[in-house]
C-alpha cells in the first residue's frame, strides 16, 4: 500500500494498492484436503498455508496490506458461509452472514511469515 504522504516527495499514488499475491483458500479444508469439516463457531482454528511466491521489492515508506474474507464474490464463486457437503448445491437459505475474527496478542496471535531477499546491490543499479 502506497502511503498517503511521504515526506519531501510528492504522493501521486497516495492509497494505491497492488496485489503482490492472491490465493483462495477455504475453511472447510483447514485440516485435510480429503475430508472437509465445518468450523466451529467461536473457537479460534490454526490456518497455515503458502500464498503463490512472487519477487517484489517493497521501496522504503511502501506498507504491506493482508486482507482475510470469507468470500472473493464475484472473483470466485459464492461462499455460503454455511457448511454445506457440496457448496455447488447450496439452497438460498444456506448463504446468510458471517463473521470473520482475527485473533492477536497472547499465544494465539495471528501472523504473516514473509520470506526475505536480500537485495543485490549491483544488480539494483543496473536498469
Amino acid at each position: 500500500v502506497y502511503p498517503d504522504e511521504v515526506p519531501g516527495k510528492n504522493a501521486e499514488m497516495g492509497g494505491f494498492q497492488l496485489p503482490i499475491s492472491m490465493d483462495i483458500f477455504r475453511g472447510r479444508y483447514r485440516d485435510s484436503f480429503s475430508k472437509p469439516t465445518p468450523i466451529p463457531a467461536g473457537k479460534v482454528q490454526q490456518y497455515k498455508f503458502r500464498l503463490p511466491s512472487v519477487n517484489h521489492v517493497f521501496k522504503p515508506g511502501h506498507r504491506i496490506m493482508v486482507q482475510v474474507q470469507s468470500s472473493l464474490f464475484p472473483v470466485y464463486d459464492r461462499n455460503p458461509q454455511k457448511y454445506v457437503p457440496n457448496i455447488f448445491f447450496a439452497k438460498p437459505e444456506d448463504y446468510q452472514k458471517a463473521t470473520v475474527t482475527l485473533v492477536y496478542g497472547g499465544a494465539q496471535s495471528s501472523s504473516v511469515q514473509l520470506p526475505v531477499v536480500p537485495l543485490d546491490q549491483d544488480a539494483a543499479k543496473v536498469k
